[in-house]
């Protein structure tokens, strides 16, 4: 199974491609796209969705995932985010992709096992769990991959209980 992670941001979404075959991880892309700040924001969010489009097209993943949107201070951000989430959710609907959600807690419960798990520890285990010898670059990227990570994660404990189900 190929799964890509969006963390999203005008400024910078990151992404992160991730297999699984069998037990084993690996990391297959990550990165940002980057759009400059001086650009209207209609057209950032063009670059970003041509960008993402032609990830997916490149990479062609079985899954989507993105990161669950939660903001309780600054507006502002939560609006540029919240635009280039639904860039991001635009381009894997034209893809035909399913889409997955977590939320941050979700993510750090799941690749680190500690829901207050701190950004470092988050990146530590991404690159363990992928068997790099540094950690993705920039944090946008890493967190891209451990969304990733979650997904395939929990999707392999939701097939086990749907098995287990299907047993009795």
């Amino acid at each position: 199974m190929r799964v890509i992670g969006i963390d999203p941001g005008v400024a910078t979404t990151g992404y992160g491609v991730v297999d699984k075959r069998g037990s084993g991880l690996t990391s297959v892309a990550s990165g940002a796209v980057r759009t400059h700040a001086g650009t209207p924001a209609a057209e950032r969010l063009l670059q970003l969705r041509s960008a993402l489009a032609a990830l997916l097209s490149e990479h062609r993943p079985d899954i989507f995932v993105i990161e669950r949107l939660f903001f309780n201070a600054n507006v502002r951000t939560a609006m540029a985010v919240g635009q280039a989430a639904g860039v991001a959710l635009l381009c894997a609907a034209e893809a035909g992709l399913e889409t997955r959600h977590y939320t941050p807690l979700e993510v750090k419960l799941s690749v680190v096992g500690v829901g207050r798990a701190s950004k470092a520890q988050v990146q530590a285990m991404v690159a363990a769990l992928l068997k790099l010898p540094t950690v993705p670059q920039p944090a946008d990227a890493a967190d891209a991959c451990a969304l990733a990570i979650c997904h395939l994660n929990r999707s392999g404990l939701a097939s086990a209980v749907a098995r287990a189900e299907h047993a009795r």
